[in-house]
């Protein structure tokens, strides 16, 4: 009866899910179980079967992050936005990784989906040297709640044909296509700071959605000394970019938007605004191709419309059948 009981015990430990630490904290200062972020990335569960969240103490870490895609259901939670922050300083010219090497510079890269971070400062630090990435986002159903950005060009690369994301409270600064990518992404109630004449976007949204990025009740803001700024230019043919309800300074030039040379693409983007304010607002001046939404179809622009599944596309045939 005694080993029969024994057995058992062995047999019900076996079956039951393995432990593992869904709290993990990290201090720069060396007093939390981990000293950078990235060691307690490492050390979440593969594939949990409940979210894990990161604490972050407030210091500056100076180290680039991947949230691989093995590593969903994460959270960064900072102390505070203003002090707990994330830098590094690649760039393109700097990394030598060939026509591609945008895609590597990134100080905070999440591929892992339903990922969130709050209260946190994300910076590539190397000035205005061409392509620099602060965040590249390629995952699904990521959040930033009250998050920092910052950085010259390319300081948030917003990607995936398929993801969805949302960004709230944030403030993002940078000086050319500042905000680029795919993906579907919406900003509400965002500080949107341009550091010089340029542009703030540069979506490559894929043919067939029905949302880009969105700007939801946002800031747009500049320098001194900037006032040529445009809304954004087509990265690729189908790009998708509206702006809702959001406050325009008087950096951005009466036009609005910018074709990127390329007069075919007039015709296939989609670039859009709702009852803009501020200095910036020009409805009247703006390009002849973009669009003054009405309040009917404004109204379809809600964070569960924007953010809702995707109809995914239908797998290709064998290209060379036999």
């Amino acid at each position: 009866m005694k080993h029969f009981l024994i057995l058992l015990l062995v047999l019900s430990a076996a079956a039951l899910p393995a432990q593992y630490a869904v709290d993990l904290y990290v201090a720069a200062d060396g007093s939390a179980e981990y000293a950078t972020i990235q060691g307690a990335v490492d050390a979440t569960k593969a594939f949990p079967d409940r979210p894990i969240t990161i604490h972050v103490k407030n210091g500056v870490y100076v180290e680039k992050v991947e949230i691989f895609a093995w590593n969903p259901d994460v959270t960064l939670r900072g102390e505070s936005a203003d002090s707990t922050i994330l830098r590094y300083g690649d760039y393109f010219d700097g990394i030598a990784r060939g026509r591609n090497s945008t895609f590597h510079t990134a100080t905070l890269l999440v591929r892992g989906d339903n990922f969130r971070a709050e209260n946190l400062t994300v910076e590539n630090t190397t000035g205005p040297v061409g392509q620099a990435v602060a965040v590249a986002v390629e995952a699904d159903r990521a959040e930033f709640h009250h998050c920092r950005f910052l950085g010259n060009q390319d300081t948030l690369y917003a990607d995936g044909a398929n993801a969805r994301q949302y960004y709230r409270n944030c403030y993002i600064e940078g000086t050319t296509d500042f905000i680029f990518g795919a993906a579907t992404a919406l900003f509400e109630n965002c500080t949107i700071h341009s550091k010089s004449d340029s542009y703030v976007t540069a979506a490559s949204t894929p043919a067939g959605r029905d949302y880009g990025f969105v700007f939801l009740d946002c800031r747009l803001t500049a320098a001194p000394g900037v006032d040529q700024v445009y809304l954004g230019r087509p990265w690729r043919d189908h790009a998708r970019t509206v702006f809702i309800n959001c406050e325009l300074g008087d950096h951005i030039l009466p036009v609005g938007w910018d074709n990127w040379s390329s007069p075919e693409r007039e015709k296939t983007t989609f670039y859009a605004e709702y009852r803009s304010t501020g200095p910036g607002a020009a409805p009247a001046a703006r390009a002849s191709w973009s669009h003054q939404l009405s309040k009917r179809a404004a109204a379809r622009y809600t964070k569960t419309t924007i953010l809702k599944p995707f109809l995914l596309p239908a797998m290709g045939g064998d290209p060379n059948p036999r």
